[in-house]
């Protein structure tokens, strides 16, 4: 699979009354994450998906809602991730049933996962990112962080949509939506963010470090950001390496 243009459309409150839809579905293919709906919200985030990059604990999601998430998309490819024990074949890995379960019952859907050699990759690609080894610092990678990485094998040229700068939520005027476009009474992103980001105990999201390290790649890469608009400054001075707060 290439493409040589990419809409990767985040599920972030901030896609809400964009009308970015018809230019989303223009794009040659549109990425999409987890079980973000498309029906009721294409206005705002389209209708067209070339490519979704599920999380092991959104298939049960997937799976009460596969009448639209997986019925209706002829042509789609899915690309699953999780921790290797969810994908063991003996049995015994629970991602990895329920996907030779959607396999029979739709058997010409294009499903792949992420095997246990590439997620030790993504680690490896954190830790040179950040400096900090993923499993020591009690952090889980998040579906942003492997659609993005997968994106860049992907496409020439990727148009982010929904995602904030680094620095947004520091901002004391920043605007507040909720997490998912579609959860209007969910947690606030930017609350949500930050108490991921400091959080020690536990395994967490390091959202802000991912975009600072997202920021660095499109001063290399051809990776553009919408909705809210912002670019990287060209100085290094801005992000000259990535510290994480945690």
């Amino acid at each position: 699979m290439h493409c040589k243009s990419c809409a990767l459309v985040t599920s972030s409150g901030h896609l809400l009354g964009s009308k970015l839809g018809e230019k989303i579905d223009q794009t040659e293919c549109v990425i999409r994450m987890n079980d973000a709906p498309t029906r009721g919200y294409g206005q705002d985030v389209g209708n067209k998906t070339s490519l979704r990059v599920i999380a092991h604990s959104s298939i049960q999601r997937i799976l009460r809602n596969r009448n639209e998430l997986l019925n209706m998309s002829q042509g789609t490819v899915f690309i699953f991730w999780g921790p290797s024990n969810y994908m063991r074949r003996d049995g015994k890995g629970l991602v990895y049933n329920n996907l030779q379960l959607i396999n029979k019952i739709l058997p010409r859907l294009k499903v792949h996962i992420i095997t246990r050699h590439k997620m030790l990759q993504f680690d490896e690609l954190f830790k040179k990112e950040t400096g900090k080894d993923r499993k020591i610092s009690n952090t889980w990678l998040s579906t942003g962080w492997f659609t993005m990485s997968i994106a860049l094998e992907l496409c020439d040229r990727i148009n982010v949509y929904g995602m904030v700068a680094p620095d947004f939520c520091r901002a004391p005027n920043h605007t507040s939506v909720p997490y998912h476009y579609y959860e209007a009474m969910g947690p606030d992103e930017c609350t949500m963010y930050i108490s991921h980001e400091r959080g020690r105990k536990g395994s967490h999201h390091r959202f802000i470090t991912e975009k600072k390290v997202f920021a660095n790649w499109a001063r290399t890469f051809n990776i553009h950001f919408f909705q809210p608009d912002w670019k990287p400054e060209s100085q290094s001075s801005r992000y000259p390496a990535v510290k994480p707060m945690f």
